[in-house]
């Protein structure tokens, strides 16, 4: 390993922190802040046009009990894996990592995610640009490359860019996108009749059939909630002082945000009804596309043309939410995965530029008129995913106490190759897919997802118990005597020298190094050395005995 290479890294990785333990001399916010600027990153469009699709396809009742019935699942599945990000500052593939998947089989699950942010940004892309093309005449191809590159300067400066603009744009988002709903809600009773009373292309009928299927597409924006928690790993330590305020913003930006989500997606069958019946029988499809929701909308209370200003600027500033959002966090996954495979870090602008890329080819393939599809056939490695890392911590860390108890994510602390995650995701995934794909069945193949659901929630702790736990951890001690969590249970602030960078480095991002020093004394070396280090040079032997589980699963850390 180059040590000018670790140190270009650790320099260039200040704003973003893609593969180390946030510190807390970055997180200077406060949890209200933090909070504030997480749920910015919902002001996302593909919400009003997912539940606009469902509603068509199945009517409003079995639309709105999928979306609830979706949204109960993705909060449970939430709130384990956000709060272990909240009060550890970790991201979703540090968590994973000691999650049961390991240091190396992380990776499938960050390129998961990654290929998430491509097509929700092409999603919100897409948006933006039919917005163009009603305002200004411009062809999609083009407002397609306006939208991907205008998100550019902001995310290449991380984390504080971020933070400012959720800050200013959401009270705006808001005002355009609620004002004049609540005014149509209250002064057209009979569009909240025929809301009520739509069928869609139903025969109006309650199926539980209808409502899974209208639950698969809302299930695809659960990796929404990874997004979340790029912004919650930042979370200020949690204690007696601020732990009303800290719990509240953990709540509603942590897996909170489904809530906000799901309200949306039933605002959205209410606008594709409102086109459909108040407006334009004759819309079909055009009745998803919020741009058509909004300016419709808005033509009902204002002239045409403010109406088409209105409704532009609001998709602008959603799209540009949203999208920096995921071209941020797609970036990080991708460098995650490049820099834990090559060794060598090239800087997070280069996957920037390569999420972007990826996403402005799906919108050139014309992604959004298949949303229902891709979404429905994406829910389900998605919901294998994530609901194994929320029942790895649930259940196998808390219940079972075979997962150690604090997310372990340094290399030379795991195995490379956790079976635990691995075959809970694997054989959920295929099985799920065989489903959709018809192969089992056809009176099976609407309940491909909870298939999915299912098998991940039975086959990760029964894994782990085969296993005994094995796989986990390859040592159970980091070689450094002071401890990892302070009296409130946040990790330490402690600070210590890295022996092959030069840099101070907090004490949860530390190891003892392999290496001694000149006199024979104990040397540290830190997470981001080990990861861009070929050699093993630095790294300790694997311990030969394990304590006993209370002692190997104990953590200050609640």
């Amino acid at each position: 390993m180059s040590t000018d290479n670790a140190r270009a890294a650790a320099e260039d990785s200040l704003e973003d922190y893609a593969f180390r333990y946030v510190p807390r001399t970055f997180r200077r916010w406060s949890a209200a802040s933090v909070g504030a600027t997480a749920l910015g990153s919902i002001a996302f469009l593909a919400d009003f046009s997912i539940g606009a699709s469902i509603g068509i396809d199945h009517g409003t009742p079995n639309a709105v009990l999928g979306i609830l019935f979706a949204s109960v699942i993705i909060l449970i599945v939430g709130v384990p894996v956000a709060y272990y990000a909240a009060r550890y500052n970790l991201d979703l593939d540090l968590i994973a990592r000691g999650s049961g998947f390991g240091y190396y089989g992380s990776i499938i699950t960050t390129v998961i995610f990654a290929g998430f942010t491509c097509i929700f940004f092409a999603l919100e892309g897409a948006i933006m640009a039919q917005g163009l093309r009603l305002a200004t005449g411009m062809p999609l191809w083009a407002g397609y490359l306006i939208s991907t590159v205008v998100v550019i300067p902001i995310v290449i400066y991380g984390m504080r860019a971020l933070e400012r603009l959720q800050f200013w744009t959401t009270p705006l988002w808001l005002a355009l996108a609620l004002l004049p709903l609540l005014w149509i809600v209250v002064s057209d009773p009979q569009a909240v009749r025929a809301f009520t009373s739509f069928t869609g292309n139903s025969d109006g009928s309650i199926s539980f059939g209808a409502v899974v299927s209208s639950a698969a597409v809302c299930f695809a924006l659960t990796p929404q909630l990874a997004e979340q928690i790029d912004y919650l790993r930042a979370m200020p330590p949690r204690t007696p002082s601020n732990a009303r305020s800290w719990w509240t913003s953990f709540a509603f930006a942590g897996p909170g945000w489904v809530v906000f989500s799901g309200t949306k997606q039933v605002i959205g069958v209410f606008l594709a009804v409102y086109l459909l019946v108040r407006v334009d029988p004759g819309l079909g499809h055009q009745a998803t596309e919020p741009v058509k929701q909004f300016v419709e909308m808005y033509r009902t209370l204002i002239p045409d043309w403010l109406a088409i200003v209105l409704a532009l600027v609001l998709i602008v500033v959603a799209q540009v939410k949203i999208n920096v959002t995921n071209a941020y966090s797609g970036s990080l996954a991708w460098s995650n995965v490049f820099t834990r495979v090559a060794k060598h870090y090239p800087g997070r602008t280069i996957f920037v530029l390569f999420n972007l890329v990826i996403a402005y080819s799906l919108m050139m393939m014309d992604v959004f008129t298949l949303i229902s599809f891709v979404l429905s056939l994406y829910a389900n490695v998605v919901m294998a995913w994530l609901v194994t890392i929320a029942t790895d911590i649930a259940i196998n860390k808390w219940l079972l106490r075979i997962s150690p108890r604090f997310p372990e994510f340094r290399r030379g602390m795991l195995h490379d190759w956790n079976p635990v995650g691995l075959v809970s995701v694997g054989l959920a995934s295929v099985l799920s897919l065989l489903a959709f794909a018809g192969f089992l069945g056809a009176a099976v193949k609407p309940f491909s997802v909870l298939i999915a659901i299912g098998v991940a929630f039975v086959a990760t702790p029964v894994t782990a118990l085969v296993t005994r736990g094995r796989y986990y951890l390859r040592r159970y001690s980091d070689g450094i005597a002071s401890p990892r969590f302070d009296e409130h249970g946040n990790p330490s602030g402690e600070r210590l020298r890295c022996h092959v960078t030069g840099y101070t480095f907090e004490r949860p991002d530390m190891l003892a190094s392999a290496e001694r020093g000149p006199r024979g004394e104990v040397q540290y070396v830190s997470s981001l050395a080990l990861t861009l280090d070929d050699s093993d040079r630095y790294v300790l032997p694997p311990d030969v005995a394990r304590p006993a589980r209370r002692a190997a699963t104990r953590g200050r850390g609640r």
